[in-house]
C-alpha cells in the first residue's frame, strides 16, 4: 500500500549497517563490529541508553557527505516500504553543539544532496522539519530558559525554508521542558511561513499537550497519546481534528505504555481523534512503518479499509501543497483502488 510518513528522526532511521560503513569511514570504535552485535546495542534498556545510542550515532556524521549518505540510506528504506514522501525531523543543533566542526552550511549541503538523489533514485519526496532539542535550551542547574538551542534552531529553519523545510519542531525528552518558553521561537517560525509541528504528551501528561497548542499553535502533535487523560483535550482534538503522529511501537520501548493492549489508539481512533501512525526511529526500536500498520491489524483488529483510511489521514495531514495533496491522494485513491481489485 502507499504511504507517507510524518514522524521519523533521520539521526534515529540509521540502520546498524549505515552506522558500520559510517565507522569505517571515519576510524571509529563502535559497542559491535557487525549488525547483529550492533543491533543487540541498539535494542533499548532505559531512556538513558537510548539517548547514549542516539548521541553516538549523531557523531558519526562529521560530513556534509555523511548526511547524504544517511538520507539516501534511509530513503532507499522507505521506498522498500512504498512511502511516496516522508517528513523527517532532524535536530540540526545537535551537530553544531556536538563540537564536530561542522556548520550550518555543511548541514543543508549534505540534507540537499542526499534529498535529490533520494527523489531521484528512489521517488520518494522528503520534506524537513528542524527541530530544537528541548533540553538543550535550559541551564543544567537552575533549570531556566536559556535559549541556547531555540534561537540557532529558528535561524537555520527560516534561512532553509526554500530547501525543503516545512516546519519547526520541538523534540527531546519532555520532563522538565515544558512548552511554554519556546512560544516566541515558534511565534518567529510561523510568521516566516514555517508550520508547528512540536513532540508533546509523550513522557508528559495532557498540559504537555495543551502548551503545544496553546502556546505553540501546533498544527500537529508528535505523540500525544497522554492527550487521552484529559476528556476536555479528548473533545478539543476532535473538534478541531488536530492530527496526532501516533508512534505504536515507539510508545511500548519508551515505557510510555506497557504493552499494545494498554495503547490507547483504539480509543482515539473511535472517538474520531485524528490518527496517523509513524515509526519514529525505526532502527533502535527495531520496527518499521510497514510494521506499525500491521499492530494496527494483530493488536486492534483494524481491516483493509481503516489501514488506507490511516494512509489518507497522514496524507492530508502533511505540509504538502494542497495541490500536491490532491495529485497523491489521487494516485494513491487508484492504488488502493487496484489492491482492493486483487
Amino acid at each position: 500500500m502507499p504511504k507517507v510518513e510524518l514522524h521519523l528522526h533521520l539521526e534515529g532511521s540509521i540502520t546498524p549497517e549505515t552506522a558500520l560503513a559510517l565507522a569505517r569511514r571515519h576510524s571509529v570504535s563502535l559497542p559491535a563490529d557487525d549488525p547483529a552485535g550492533l543491533q543487540a546495542w541498539f535494542r533499548f534498556r532505559d531512556f538513558h541508553h537510548f539517548i547514549q545510542v542516539y548521541l553516538t550515532l549523531s557523531d558519526l556524521l562529521r560530513t556534509p557527505d555523511d548526511f547524504a549518505f544517511i538520507v539516501v540510506a534511509m530513503a532507499r528504506e522507505l521506498a522498500r516500504q512504498n512511502v511516496r514522501y516522508a517528513e523527517i525531523t532532524f535536530t540540526a543543533y545537535t551537530h553544531l553543539w556536538q563540537g564536530k566542526g561542522l556548520t550550518p552550511d555543511d548541514l543543508i549541503a549534505g540534507l540537499d544532496a542526499g534529498r535529490a538523489e533520494a527523489r531521484d533514485r528512489f521517488g520518494v519526496k522528503l520534506a524537513w522539519i528542524i527541530d530544537i532539542p528541548r533540553n538543550l535550551s535550559f541551564d543544567k542547574q537552575t533549570r531556566r530558559y536559556t535559549g541556547a538551542a531555540s534561537d540557532p534552531t529558528v535561524e537555520m529553519a527560516l534561512a532553509w525554508r526554500e530547501r525543503g523545510v516545512v516546519a519547526l519542531g520541538l523534540g527531546g525528552y519532555e520532563i522538565g521542558a515544558p512548552p511554554e518558553p519556546f512560544a516566541h521561537a515558534f511565534e518567529r517560525a510561523r510568521a516566516g511561513g514555517l508550520h508547528s509541528a512540536p513532540h508533546a504528551g509523550e513522557h508528559v501528561g495532557p498540559e504537555g499537550v495543551w502548551g503545544a497548542i496553546q502556546a505553540l499553535g501546533a498544527e500537529r502533535i508528535g505523540h500525544g497519546v497522554r492527550a487521552i487523560e484529559d476528556p476536555d483535550l479528548m473533545n478539543y482534538l476532535v473538534e478541531h481534528q488536530i492530527p496526532l503522529e501516533i508512534n505504536l511501537t515507539s510508545n511500548i520501548r519508551l515505557g510510555v505504555y506497557p504493552d499494545f493492549a494498554s495503547h490507547p489508539l483504539p480509543r482515539f481512533w473511535d472517538a474520531g481523534v485524528y490518527v496517523t501512525v509513524n515509526s519514529d526511529d525505526p532502527p533502535l526500536f527495531n520496527t518499521t512503518l510497514n510494521q506499525e500498520y500491521r499492530v494496527l491489524v494483530d493488536a486492534f483488529g483494524f481491516d483493509a479499509d481503516d489501514l488506507m483510511q490511516v494512509s489518507l489521514n497522514a496524507l492530508r495531514a502533511s505540509f504538502l501543497s494542497e495541490m500536491e495533496k490532491a495529485e497523491m491522494e489521487q494516485a494513491f485513491l487508484q492504488e488502493f483502488a487496484e489492491l482492493f481489485r486483487e
